[in-house]
């Protein structure tokens, strides 16, 4: 095959696709489905049709923070076995609240809920695996240096299937389903954001000195009055005279100035666990006598979210029995 056939074969491909002739049939469904589903397939070029399922869930991502830190600090044994811990952890969790692992990619997982009880069945997941990960998992290092995000939304989900068909050994490489809908958008940059330190930048400050309204020099212990600027701002307030080489304050009581560093927040610490307003609501409808709803253990933080203007709620909730 040349270069000119592989480009008339993606050509035709793509076009075939994309013609308005080509049809997607979705069917509806309240369980998750899996590469096996009869109801999903590839795209079928000859009869211009591919099938998909849509389905009303919750769909969570955790992942391990500080991950390439990680594989600099350890050696790859002991980052492979961690990560092998982690994912047999996660989906065993994922399992007992009824969710399906449908996705793993390095140290993150996906998990989607059926349609039932999505809600309580997510909630509960994230708090398990958040106790798995800080209780169990994270007990093994000694430094406490394997934390977890977890981000949760809920919506519609399509599953399909994209690519061609593949016999061998590449054959189960091409059997995953592909999931397309804003919450697992949502979720993964809600997983990105969790569970991350607090972040500050360091300034310069201008301490300044003024006569207290008495006239008395304060000292650097005295009771005259000190105050704060930026330096640009403090700049502003000097003036150079025309003769002599004298800078001096537009504030007559001016006696003197201390520079110091100062930190300031950027970016305040955020909680293992968010989730968009949607999923604590369903929650707290479908389980209002859990702890969590009564103990206000989840709360509204003031954090943004590319793609998403509603509210986010966090918390950093474990479960005693389940700490090793």
């Amino acid at each position: 095959m040349t270069m000119k056939d592989l480009r008339d074969e993606i050509v035709e491909d793509v076009s075939t696709i994309l013609a308005a002739d080509f049809q997607i049939d979705v069917t509806g469904t309240k369980t998750v489905p899996h590469s096996g589903d009869p109801a999903i397939t590839f795209p079928n070029l000859d009869a211009k049709r591919q099938g998909a399922k849509l389905i009303q869930t919750c769909v969570l991502y955790i992942d391990i923070r500080r991950s390439t830190e990680l594989n600099i600090t350890h050696k790859p044994k002991t980052v492979a076995k961690l990560y092998s811990a982690f994912v047999r952890a996660m989906t065993r969790c994922a399992r007992y609240h009824k969710g399906h692992v449908r996705g793993i990619i390095g140290d993150r997982v996906m998990v989607i809920f059926d349609t039932a009880d999505a809600y309580v069945n997510a909630v509960e997941c994230a708090i398990a695996m958040n106790t798995i990960s800080q209780h169990v998992i994270n007990v093994h290092f000694k430094r406490g240096e394997v934390e977890c995000g977890i981000g949760i939304d809920a919506g519609n989900m399509l599953a399909t299937k994209t690519g061609v068909r593949r016999r061998g050994v590449d054959q189960a490489a091409y059997r995953n389903l592909v999931w397309l809908g804003r919450p697992a958008n949502v979720a993964s940059k809600l997983t990105d954001l969790a569970n991350k330190p607090e972040e500050s930048v360091p300034i310069p400050i201008v301490s300044a000195n003024f006569k207290s309204p008495l006239g008395i020099f304060a000292g650097l212990g005295g009771d005259g009055t000190w105050r704060d600027f930026y330096p640009s701002d403090f700049v502003r307030q000097l003036s150079s005279e025309l003769l002599g080489n004298r800078i001096q304050h537009s504030d007559p009581n001016f006696q003197m100035m201390l520079v110091s560093e100062r930190s300031i927040v950027t970016r305040a610490a955020t909680k293992p666990i968010m989730m968009t307003e949607t999923v604590w609501n369903g929650y707290k409808a479908a389980a209002p006598a859990s702890k969590s709803v009564v103990n206000g253990w989840f709360s509204e933080v003031p954090i943004k979210v590319p793609g998403y203007t509603g509210k986010v709620y966090a918390g950093d909730v474990y479960y005693p029995a389940l700490k090793a």
